[in-house]
């Protein structure tokens, strides 16, 4: 008995993290429950001895690509004793980030999605959102608490939006002179 609990442990975990690469690739509407389940090597019958609804696995797929984010970036900004915020900047604002949507920061891939879907995950990607501006205003040394704070929110307005319009351009000079000048714009604001 507690091997099958573990096996289904298993597979619901499989499939939060195939969901949640998967919606930052294509959008939650992107990609349909079959699509996953098939994709998390499972039977699409099988998808509700896991969730209730697509909704909760919305919910707990957005929340996942929102931590593995938060993750990477406590990691950028922890492992560079020299600059971290200037090394969180240049990480942010890359080619690799730009085109690695699967493993990419949940906070610019699931923006639009999130706004149109349930409360739990539009509390999740708030409580993100948090969690980098309090990240972003304790590595910003420069100024008053509440100065810091107002740049953290420019800093994370400025890394997302660049990040996005990065993506959306279909030239590619264009899209690496994007991130080139807000990456320089932004260590320059900062101070990095």
């Amino acid at each position: 008995m507690g091997h099958s609990r573990e096996d289904k442990a298993e597979s619901h975990e499989h499939i939060v993290r195939v969901a949640a690469a998967r919606f930052r690739e294509a959008g939650v509407d992107g990609v349909g429950v079959a699509e996953l389940m098939k994709e998390a090597g499972l039977t699409h019958g099988g998808f509700y001895r896991h969730f209730a609804s697509r909704e909760e696995l919305v919910a707990e797929a957005v929340e996942r690509a929102l931590s593995d984010g938060s993750a990477r970036a406590l990691s950028v900004l922890t492992g560079t004793a020299r600059n971290p915020l200037a090394a969180l900047v240049d990480a942010y604002l890359s080619a690799v980030h730009r085109d690695q949507l699967a493993s990419s920061c949940a906070v610019t891939t699931l923006a639009g999605d999130v706004a149109r879907s349930n409360e739990r995950a539009r509390a999740a990607y708030t409580r993100q959102v948090d969690t980098y501006l309090e990240l972003l205003t304790k590595h910003i040394t420069a100024g008053e608490p509440g100065a810091r704070r107002t740049r953290a929110i420019a800093a994370l307005a400025t890394l997302v939006g660049a990040v996005s319009m990065a993506r959306a351009v279909n030239d590619e000079k264009l899209s690496r002179e994007i991130l080139k000048s807000a990456a320089e714009e932004l260590k320059a604001r900062l101070g990095a």
